[in-house]
């Protein structure tokens, strides 16, 4: 990886869980020798970009026929990247100026934290394929409060659901997953950094509306956030580092139990709609 000039990810997975069986500690240094210090700390100092390529594999966790998955992800794929950034533009000013932010619903979710002095990034088609969402990360210490996540994610070969976080001072303190509470119990002592949150992202992507176990796809989804235990980007660091980097979403939009999020106070998105006028053309994508 140290030695190419660009690197193109195409993947197209035949079984999300292959890795399921590994061991702990098998699962522990693939993060750490390959996630890691392959990815995290050198591909992505290349030119780099990553998508994925429509199969039988994708369409089934996508709940669809092969032919329909391969409609929705050109129709994904290749929306107005252009029209996507412009719309971009006021949502990166304003987070730029906000101290707090806070995040309700739905389930028990109220969670709160600063994002003040920390870069903000969109991601409108250069990178990634599908892409749409801002992202940035909390100040490493300033994260209070409780977080039920409301949609299913595949980690290292194993699928959870109902990830729940309550945390104190910016570190998890009590985390739950009702189906595979030792697998997460594992990911969380992978190392210190992997109970701190590295990245915070708003998803914006209209063609993106329901969760498929593809982290590429899920963190765009339209109406969502997503809260990421683990690493922080080097573009974006709020100092945490750790060989983890789990994307977490939380869906907000009223078909998904809704939810609020505030901007130091001020109520900028109800139920996965944007209801600030300059922040209203990103619901208008598409």
């Amino acid at each position: 990886m140290e030695r190419v000039d660009a690197f193109i990810g195409v993947r197209g997975a035949e079984n999300v869980f292959e890795q399921g069986d590994l061991s702990p500690e098998q699962k522990k240094n693939k993060q750490r020798y390959f996630v890691e210090e392959v990815h995290i700390r050198t591909r992505l100092k290349t030119r780099w970009v990553v998508l994925r390529w429509p199969n039988a594999a994708m369409a089934q966790l996508s709940r669809t026929s092969v032919a329909a998955f391969e409609d929705f992800y050109f129709q994904v794929c290749n929306l107005d990247y252009g029209a996507m950034s412009r719309a971009m533009d006021p949502l990166v000013e304003r987070m730029r100026r906000t101290d707090r932010v806070r995040l309700v619903g739905p389930g028990d979710t109220d969670l709160s934290f600063s994002i003040r002095g920390l870069p903000v990034i969109k991601c409108d088609g250069v990178l990634n394929l599908p892409d749409g969402e801002v992202f940035t990360a909390p100040v490493r210490d300033s994260v209070n409060g409780l977080i039920a996540f409301n949609t299913s994610s595949v980690h290292n070969g194993v699928a959870f659901r109902d990830v729940r976080f309550r945390v104190e001072a910016g570190r998890i303190v009590e985390a739950s997953a009702p189906e595979n509470q030792r697998e997460l119990a594992e990911i969380l002592e992978t190392d210190e950094g992997a109970r701190y949150f590295g990245e915070f992202a708003i998803g914006v992507n209209p063609f993106v509306l329901e969760p498929m176990n593809d982290t590429l796809f899920d963190e765009k989804i339209k109406g969502s956030i997503h809260l990421t235990p683990g690493n922080a980007y080097d573009e974006c660091s709020n100092g945490n580092r750790s060989c983890v980097h789990w994307d977490l979403v939380l869906i907000q939009r009223a078909e998904h139990g809704g939810g609020e999020m505030y901007f130091d106070e001020e109520l900028v998105r109800k139920d996965g709609r944007f209801v600030v006028p300059e922040l209203a053309p990103l619901d208008a994508l598409g």
